[in-house]
C-alpha cells in the first residue's frame, strides 16, 4: 500500500481566497482542476523533479511548469547564471548581447531557422508567425488542425486543444466570426482533408501550422508520411509550412521534431525551453521571410520585455546543459520505462489504454487506441482519468490535470521516481 497524502488545509484555504481575487482562483485555466474534479494544491517551492505545496507534502512532478523545466526544477547552473544576470538588470528594453548568443544557439539548432525574433510567450510567438505567413504570401487563409492549440490568439481559437478541449468550450466567446472565417481546420493525421481544402481555396491560403507532435490534445505523434505530406502539399501550392513547436522544440530533440522527424518547415514557432523556465517564446525561418518583420521590413511586431536579459541567461544555460552527451538517450530511457510500466499496470488491473512517448514527453489515453487524431482522443473516458488523476496526485504523483494536456519528464527523473510512480499507479488503477 502506498502512503496517501490526506493534509491539504493551507491549499484549500488558499484557493477559496484566490477563487475572490482572480476568475477560477488562477491565472490559467486548467490549474483549476476543474475537468479532474477536487481542488489544486498550491505550489511552495520546487526542485529537481518534485514539488513541495503549503503543507509540505512533496510529490514527483510530469508536468515541469508545462515543459520548460527539462534539466528539472531550479536547476544550480541555471539560478547560478541568473544570480550573476540579476545583478546587472532585469530589462533593458534595449539590445543586449545575450540575445545574440540564444540567437545562434538557436539557429545552430534548428533546421529550419536562419534568423530569429523573441518574444515573451508562445501565443505571442503564433500570433507573430500568423501575420507574417499573410505579409510574406499575400494570402489570407490558413490551416490549422483539430486540437491543436497554438496559444489563445482570436484566430487560433477554432477547434483548439489544450483548456479549451478541458473545460468542453466549443471555441470561446468574444471572438467574431470575421476573425476566425478565415482559419480552415482539418482532422490532424489526414492529409487529404488538406488537399481539399487547397483544392477549395485556391491561391488563398497562406500556410498550413501545425503541432508536429500534438501536446495539446493528450499525446499525438504524426503517422509516417503525414508530415512530409504536409511539406509537399504546401510546397505544391504556394503556402509555407509552420511547425508549432513550442511544446516539441529541445525536448523531443535537441533540434525538435523537425530535427526528429527530418521534415524541415518554412517558419517555427519556440518557447518553453529556450527560457528556461522564465516567460519566452520566439518565431524564426528562412532568412527571405524573417527579412519581412519591422525594423527590416514592413510587418510590424514589438515587446517591451522581448529579449531580456534573465529570460535569455536561463534559455543559454538550459540549452548548454542540454547539449552534454547522453542527455536526450537518458530522457527517452527514463520516460519509456515509465509510460511502458504505466501501460503494462493499467492493462493487469483491466483497464483500456493506449499511449507512447517521444524522448521526453508522454501520454495515456484511457481509450482503447489507437488514437490519430483530436476525435479520437475524445473518445477517451475522462471521468476515469479525473479519478486516476486524484489517486496519483493522494500519492504523491503530480500529472497534468486534464486527459488532453500531454506529460513531461526531465534529466532530474531518477529510476526511483518512476519505480514510486509505478507502485502508486498500480494501488490507484486497482481500486478504478
Amino acid at each position: 500500500m502506498v502512503n496517501t497524502i490526506t493534509k491539504t488545509t493551507k491549499s484549500q484555504e488558499i484557493f477559496a481566497a484566490a477563487q475572490n481575487l482572480m476568475p477560477g482562483g488562477v491565472s490559467s485555466p486548467v490549474r483549476a482542476f476543474k475537468s479532474v474534479g477536487g481542488q489544486p494544491i498550491v505550489f511552495d517551492r520546487v526542485k529537481g523533479a518534485h514539488i513541495w505545496d503549503v503543507d509540505g507534502n512533496q510529490y514527483v512532478d510530469y508536468v515541469g511548469t508545462w515543459g520548460p523545466a527539462i534539466c528539472g526544477h531550479a536547476h544550480p547552473e541555471v539560478i547560478a547564471a541568473l544570480h550573476e544576470t540579476l545583478d546587472k538588470g532585469t530589462s533593458f528594453g534595449a539590445p543586449c548581447a545575450l540575445e545574440n548568443v540564444l540567437a545562434q544557439m538557436v539557429i545552430d539548432a534548428v533546421p529550419s531557422i536562419e534568423m530569429v525574433r523573441f518574444v515573451n510567450s508562445g501565443t505571442e510567438a503564433c500570433m507573430a508567425v500568423l501575420r507574417l505567413m499573410r505579409a510574406f504570401t499575400k494570402r489570407d487563409k490558413v490551416i490549422k488542425f483539430e486540437g491543436c492549440y497554438h496559444g489563445h490568439a482570436d484566430m487560433f481559437l477554432v477547434k483548439a486543444g489544450s483548456g479549451v478541449a478541458t473545460l468542453g468550450l466549443p471555441d470561446s466567446p468574444g471572438v467574431p466570426k470575421s476573425v476566425t472565417s478565415s482559419t480552415l481546420t482539418a482532422p490532424y493525421n489526414d492529409l487529404e482533408a488538406v488537399k481539399a481544402l487547397f483544392a477549395e481555396n485556391r491561391d488563398e491560403i497562406a500556410g498550413v501550422i501545425l503541432e508536429p507532435v500534438v501536446g495539446n490534445a493528450g499525446f499525438i505523434t504524426p503517422d509516417a508520411g503525414f508530415l512530409e505530406g504536409l511539406r509537399e502539399i504546401t510546397q505544391e501550392n504556394g503556402a509555407l509550412l509552420v511547425f508549432d513547436e513550442v511544446m516539441t522544440g529541445f525536448r523531443i530533440a535537441y533540434g525538435g521534431a523537425q530535427e526528429k522527424f527530418g521534415v524541415t518547415p518554412d517558419l517555427t514557432t519556440l518557447g518553453k525551453i529556450i527560457g528556461g523556465g522564465l516567460p519566452v517564446g520566439a518565431y524564426g525561418g528562412r532568412r527571405d521571410i524573417m527579412s519581412m518583420v519591422a525594423p527590416a521590413g514592413p510587418m510590424y511586431q514589438a515587446g517591451t520585455l522581448s529579449g531580456n536579459p534573465l529570460a535569455m541567461t536561463a534559455g543559454i544555460k538550459t540549452l548548454e546543459l542540454l547539449q552534454k552527451p547522453g542527455t536526450y538517450e537518458y530522457l527517452d530511457q527514463i520516460t519509456k520505462k515509465l509510460i511502458d510500466g504505466l501501460l503494462q499496470v493499467a492493462r493487469e488491473t483491466g483497464h483500456q489504454v493506449c499511449g507512447g512517448q517521444i524522448s521526453g514527453m508522454f501520454g495515456m489515453f484511457f481509450n482503447a487506441g489507437p488514437v490519430h487524431s483530436y476525435d479520437d482522443a475524445k473518445n477517451s473516458d475522462t471521468a476515469k482519468f479525473g479519478r486516476y488523476h486524484r489517486g496519483m496526485l493522494e500519492r504523491g504523483i503530480y500529472l497534468a490535470p486534464s486527459q488532453f494536456e500531454a506529460g513531461f519528464t526531465s534529466i532530474a527523473h531518477t529510476e526511483e521516481d518512476i519505480e514510486k510512480t509505478l507502485a502508486a499507479a498500480r494501488d490507484v488503477m486497482s481500486s478504478l
